[in-house]
């Protein structure tokens, strides 16, 4: 929130302080809440406070008061933690939607609950940004006139020195005389309206109208031959007050008490600043009815001259005219804004002012656009008159870049060992004099065909064929460069494009490598990493591409093989070894006796737990039975259970199958209108997604080991999790019965037993569709007079009827108005057939 706000008001900040009216820290507050309570973004709001006179000084004070208020009722207030967080709820309960508090909000609070209120507006009042982002984002802004009302820049009077010696006393100045030596005395004094101070024992002395150095001169005189021998000095202790009047183009125009020691430019701070109109290159001070000093503010800024910034005495007038011409400067100067000018000012100062041209400006000439009254006129100043152009009010200027091309530059391209762009002119004028120059040519440059651009005088490129073999030889003449001109080398190498081959299969690196000449099959499996442990000797396949480029039709072969087997030593079976060429790909195929070793884990009651290797590819239950020892004495067959790992392929299966299922759930909620809560209904449906990749997988253990090898004998595959489970001598009843519960297998009782001792049914049991899950994972439905269908260590499940939907009021009205509908088209058949 705080980056959005400040970020919002530092745009603002484009926009120029103006002191319109001054506004209390009440005012400020409640116009910020007001606002955000009515949805006003930020930009909006900033501009109001800033129209209304508002400052980052008083911005920056608001936010210390409440700060400060907040910190002295966390001190004080410790005893009232509950009245303190009533208050807290009470003021978040009130919020509007917004997140804002309404504007009348605030007013109605108390001093105790005023500062708990702003907490959540104060971050619109982190002001050291704000301030800090005015002077850098003021690109409409005069170069210089903030700088009377720039937050970082104070120009306030230092009262905690010296009054220099060139002060002149006056009417209210605290004078301190010290002696010492032979006598010693200390005399304080105030000077009198009348401009004296009264020293015991000599009478009057006149001060006023004297420098400090020329009343030192006058005491020493003076008191010279009451205190003989002795030393003394004259100092000011507390510098009178003084009025002075501000008046013309300033923010706050009017008269300022300031200390004596105040300059023009400490009343300027004061007034707040030059006001939009007013001049920074004249500003005039009068004293007695005559001008005294005129201050230059850019003379100030430029070259540090403060010979017109003269200490004010009580009366005087700073006056502020009137500017005479605003000038715009864009494009590459190091400082393009607005610039003011003096009637006699020219380009050569506006360049001056802007900081200078940039290092790619085109300081050749300059465009000026001026409105003259009627119209638009363009002006454009050669050099030579930049220090004789003058500029007019509301001119605008415009450096252009420089071209973006080169005045002596030639380059070379391709198979040289430097290519790039190099000085033409001194060591560089021919082809020969540029290919030395780039370090030579590589050993894969294509001499025959070597191509020289040249740009003609139209700006067109113009391509000329060099034998830069014959040029080096010397049968051929050299040739002579342009300005501009690009050699470019061809390269043997790329010409062919990057050759590559690649291999697949049970190496240890498969992939592509680059092509060298006379790579064999042997060569390429090494570079590879060798063959892995899976690897099959006797069948290395190599596919290679059909090339032809004289081809004028296509053939249904679009590329050939060949097959090879590898002796001991990697050495190819069958003659010479086989070389490869350019984008060949090679398979060295998986062995077909190569498997990895798979296990399978049996738990509970057999002989021996654990994980099992499969040796065969049809190990079968009975195989792991064996293998562990055959099953424990109190092991239940029937109820033993099997955990299989999904396959990639049914794990795709299953997420199709789950997608149709939540597009089937979501259209039967449309359409029956009961949308409900939709964050609910997506968790259900999220919740539904997260299963497991394990999936249970009935079996018959005690078939599979009376009977190996039959249906029942389940090949088992990697992963596989068998338990054989202890007898169980119960049975659990759950769904709609009065209580779930669990009880004690009794043989050839039905299932009306059981339901029985569970309470009986609900009344929203559906009593033909019960149904029993056995300890194998196996599921059968079942009926009231069912017995061998019930085992030990199984689960009845009575389900739960499925609710009708009952019809609404509306439902049944419509169906009645359409019933007495269609009876009335009846009646009026009836009687027209009469």
């Amino acid at each position: 929130m705080i980056k959005k706000i400040v970020f919002a008001v530092a745009l603002l900040l484009s926009f120029q302080w103006v002191a319109a009216q001054s506004i209390s820290d009440e005012q400020v507050i409640k116009i910020v809440m007001t606002e955000k309570e009515k949805g006003t973004d930020e930009n909006t709001i900033a501009q109001q406070l800033l129209r209304r006179g508002v400052t980052p000084a008083q911005l920056r004070r608001i936010k210390a008061k409440y700060e400060q208020e907040q910190n002295g009722l966390g001190a004080v207030d410790l005893t009232e933690k509950e009245k303190n967080a009533a208050i807290n709820k009470g003021a978040n309960k009130e919020r509007t939607n917004s997140g804002f508090m309404q504007g009348d909000e605030f007013e109605r609070a108390d001093k105790s609950q005023k500062p708990r209120l702003l907490q959540g507006e104060m971050s619109f009042l982190d002001i050291d940004s704000v301030a800090y982002f005015s002077n850098l984002l003021k690109k409409d802004e005069v170069y210089g006139r903030n700088i009377f009302n720039n937050e970082l820049l104070t120009f306030e009077p230092a009262n905690n020195i010296p009054a220099p010696a060139d002060y002149v006393l006056g009417a209210g100045d605290q004078v301190l005389i010290d002696v010492w030596g032979a006598s010693q005395a200390m005399i304080d004094s105030q000077i009198a309206p009348d401009g004296s101070i009264v020293v015991e024992g000599v009478g009057p002395l006149y001060l006023a109208g004297k420098s400090i150095k020329e009343a030192n001169e006058y005491i020493k005189e003076v008191l010279g031959g009451v205190y003989a021998e002795s030393s003394m000095n004259l100092s000011v202790g507390v510098v009178r007050s003084i009025q002075v009047q501000v008046v013309g183009e300033v923010a706050a125009p009017g008269s300022y008490t300031v200390s004596a020691l105040s300059t023009v430019f400490n009343v300027l701070y004061a007034a707040g600043g030059i006001g939009e109109h007013g001049t920074l290159r004249s500003i005039n001070v009068y004293r007695n009815n005559k001008k005294i000093s005129t201050v230059d503010i850019y003379d100030f800024i430029f070259n540090g001259n403060l010979a017109g910034n003269v200490r004010l005495q009580d009366n005087d007038v700073v006056s502020v005219g009137v500017y005479d011409a605003i000038v715009n400067v864009q494009g590459k100067v190091k400082r393009p804004m607005l610039y003011e000018m003096k009637n006699n000012e020219t380009l050569e100062n506006l360049i001056k002012y802007s900081g200078g041209f940039k290092g790619d400006a085109y300081n050749g000439k300059m465009r000026v656009v001026r409105k003259n009254g009627r119209e638009y006129s363009l002006f454009t100043v050669d050099k030579e008159d930049f220090g004789t152009f003058k500029l007019c009010d509301k001119d605008s200027m415009y450096v252009d870049s420089i071209i973006p091309r080169f005045s002596n530059m030639v380059e070379i391209k391709g198979a040289v060992f430097f290519p790039g762009q190099y000085q033409f002119g001194e060591d560089i004028n021919t082809v020969l004099d540029l290919v030395d120059a780039a370090g030579g040519l590589r050993e894969d440059a294509f001499l025959k065909r070597v191509v020289l651009h040249h740009r003609n005088a139209d700006n067109t490129i113009e391509a000329q064929q060099l034998d830069v073999d014959g040029i080096i030889d010397g049968k051929v003449p050299d040739v002579a460069l342009r300005n501009n001109d690009v050699l470019f080398v061809p390269s043997k190498s790329e010409m062919k494009g990057e050759q590559v081959v690649k291999i697949g299969g049970e190496v240890n690196f498969p992939g592509t490598y680059k092509f060298a000449e006379n790579t064999t099959i042997e060569d390429l499996i090494l570079q590879a990493g060798g063959l892995t442990r899976a690897a099959s000797t006797s069948k290395i396949d190599v596919y290679r591409q059909l090339y032809n480029p004289a081809a004028l039709k296509e053939t249904k072969t679009i590329a050939e093989s060949f097959t090879f087997t590898l002796k001991d030593g990697f050495v190819v079976d069958g003659g010479a070894s086989f070389v490869l060429e350019p984008f060949d790909e090679v398979f060295v195929r998986r062995s077909p006796i190569h498997k990895e070793i798979q296990n399978v884990t049996i738990n509970g009651a057999v002989n021996f737990e654990g994980k099992y290797a499969m040796l065969s590819k049809n190990y079968r239950l009975s195989d792991l039975i064996k293998a562990a020892g055959g099953v424990s004495e109190n092991a239940y067959t029937k109820g033993a259970y099997m955990y299989r790992k999904m396959t990639d392929e049914e794990k795709i299966q299953r997420k199709i199958q789950q997608n149709k299922q939540h597009t089937d759930l979501y259209e039967e909620i449309i359409r029956s209108g009961n949308i409900g809560n939709q964050a609910i209904l997506d968790s259900i449906v999220s919740i539904k997604s997260k299963l497991e990749d394990n999936f249970s997988l009935a079996i018959d253990l005690e078939k599979a080991i009376s009977d190996p090898g039959s249906v029942h004998d389940v090949i088992l595959r990697e992963g596989d999790v068998v338990t054989v489970p202890e007898l169980v001598s119960t049975v659990k009843i759950t769904g709609e019965v009065m209580q779930p519960t669990s009880v004690s297998f009794q043989e050839n009782k039905k299932l009306s037993y059981y339901i029985e001792h569970a309470g009986g049914y609900t009344n929203s049991a559906k009593k033909k569709g019960v149904y029993v899950i056995y300890m194998n994972g196996s599921v059968e439905k079942i009926s009231r007079k069912s017995k061998k269908a019930i085992q030990p260590g199984c689960e009845i499940v009575v389900p739960r009827k499925q609710e009708r939907k009952r019809m609404s009021t509306a439902e049944i009205m419509t169906i009645g108005t359409s019933s007495v509908s269609i009876a009335t088209m009846i009646v009026s058949l009836i009687n027209i057939l009469k």
